[in-house]
């Protein structure tokens, strides 16, 4: 198994992340996205830190895959959960520890942080993504998603 650094994104990562994004979206769900939204999305969590953060994998300084983090406050708990998104892993470099090295890197900032906890969702036919949340020690959860989504005009989210 290689080693895998992580690092957090930055600025000149934008078109890497947008593109991996583009590719995450049209294998698990078959939706192409609104490149310009996108981009703009993507570039919203690099310029505004409250929204979240990407974390970018690298095997021998090269970019092998990446999330993003969001955070839910929970008023139950006290505290903020941490949601893995836009988990991407380039083709070449899948069953190779990527995902593992990354969701070990948010663990450890996810603690040190003092969140309450790690979330993530995933397409009920991703199986092979189950299992490696499993093996990771996640539970699947007792709720369902559900999700209501709103018109925008162009001028909403340029």
């Amino acid at each position: 198994m290689a080693h895998i650094d992580v690092r957090a994104a930055e600025s000149h990562d934008h078109a890497l992340i947008t593109q991996w994004n583009q590719a995450m979206a049209w294998e698990t769900e078959g939706k192409r996205l609104d490149a310009s939204v996108l981009a703009r999305g993507v570039q919203a969590v690099l310029d505004e830190p409250r929204r979240g953060f990407y974390l970018i994998a690298e095997d021998a300084g090269e970019p092998v895959g990446c999330l993003m983090v969001t955070y839910e406050w929970s008023d139950w708990r006290c505290g903020d959960f941490w949601w893995i998104q836009s988990v991407y892993v380039a083709e070449a470099a899948r069953r190779r520890g990527v995902f593992r090295a990354l969701y070990d890197e948010v663990a450890k900032r996810a603690k040190a942080a003092g969140a309450v906890g790690l979330r993530l969702y995933v397409e009920t036919e991703n199986e092979r993504a189950q299992a490696t949340y499993a093996g990771l020690g996640m539970e699947r959860c007792h709720y369902f998603m559900y999700e209501a989504e709103f018109e925008r005009s162009a001028d909403r989210h340029r």
